[in-house]
């Protein structure tokens, strides 16, 4: 059977499910300079995370594989084009972390708007801050989901649970699906900035999305929602570099920005001289959107069956670049 290599982890039952199949599989990272010396030529097929980078070069090393699995959604670090010229299949797991990721945001937005995180620090120091630690609720507020994807349309139910009022903006969503999910479709992402106090970010990250949450945008936002003085609030659990970060630090150093929340940064990991994590109106997670154990199973064991349908020829329903057959 196929030999398979797993990069950077993996939940043990899908481990188990690969080698019940009759398939070897092989744990451990392998460092940038051995997969450009052609390290996976015995392989054919890999495994990865978000830690291991399959560049065009490091495809072109790799004269064996046949199927790349990313155990996960964004596929922003694998080259797609390069592997599918190289007749490899690409498949991801685009479901099973979605719950996880909800709770994650929802938990950011809550703890933005409570101080959460603030008031942690604060009693860490000895310090009773009560006073100084009134928040607001999200009930009331308009929340701005950018990408109203599988994980947004989660996301929007919980808000809307809690009394919020959802918009979007996502160019490629044909206008019934908002509908149907009372969501108002904003057709510029300006008058999204410009409507809404709270903003979720759900996009991959791409040319047109880079910097999307910028200095210009950010300073539209109203502040004000019901005749409540609530401050504006970004949220970013998708992916690094849709938020500029020095434009981030800058407004919540003027104080345009109210709080911000990122679980996912430009540069990962971050640089201990990172201002942004140091600021008091900001918080942060290490990447852990769908680092639950829930999640982690679900995705080890939809992409070893993902990939153990492309090793048979056979076209994977989660294929993200091109057709195979």
């Amino acid at each position: 059977m196929a030999r398979i290599a797993v990069t950077d982890g993996m939940a043990p039952e899908a481990v188990v499910r690969l080698e019940k199949s009759g398939h070897e599989v092989v744990l451990g990272f392998i460092q940038k300079e051995d997969l450009l010396n052609g390290a996976l030529n015995d392989f054919d097929a890999i495994i990865v995370r978000s830690a291991t980078k399959l560049t065009a070069d490091v495809i072109a090393a790799s004269g064996n594989l046949s199927v790349i699995g990313r155990a996960g959604v964004g596929v922003d670090n694998i080259d797609l084009e390069a592997a599918g010229n190289a007749g490899i299949m690409v498949v991801n797991a685009p479901n099973a972390s979605t719950q996880s990721v909800v709770e994650l945001t929802v938990g950011h937005l809550l703890s933005s708007l409570r101080h959460i995180a603030k008031a942690d620090r604060g009693l860490r120091d000895g310090k009773w801050e009560k006073k100084q630690m009134k928040g607001t609720e999200l009930s009331g507020k308009c929340l701005g989901l950018i990408g109203f994807g599988r994980i947004a349309q989660s996301v929007a139910k919980v808000a809307q649970m809690l009394g919020m009022e959802i918009h979007t903006y996502d160019p490629y969503l044909p206008p019934k699906v908002a509908k149907s999910q009372g969501a108002y479709l904003h057709k510029k992402v300006d008058t999204l900035f410009q409507t809404c106090t709270h903003i979720s970010i759900h996009c991959n990250l791409t040319d047109e999305t880079h910097h999307l949450v910028n200095e210009k945008r950010m300073k539209m936002m109203p502040g004000k929602q019901s005749g409540i003085e609530c401050g504006n609030h970004i949220v970013n659990c998708a992916r690094g570099g849709i938020v500029d970060e020095d434009a981030l630090l800058a407004a919540l150093d003027s104080g345009v920005i109210t709080s911000a929340a990122l679980d996912v940064f430009e540069v990962e990991p971050i640089s201990e001289d990172n201002l942004l994590v140091k600021h008091e109106n900001f918080h942060g997670t290490p990447h852990i959107g769908a680092a639950t154990l829930e999640a982690q199973q679900r995705v080890g064991i939809d992409i070893a069956d993902a990939v153990m349908t492309g090793l048979t020829g056979k076209q994977p329903n989660t294929l993200v670049n091109g057709k195979f057959l």
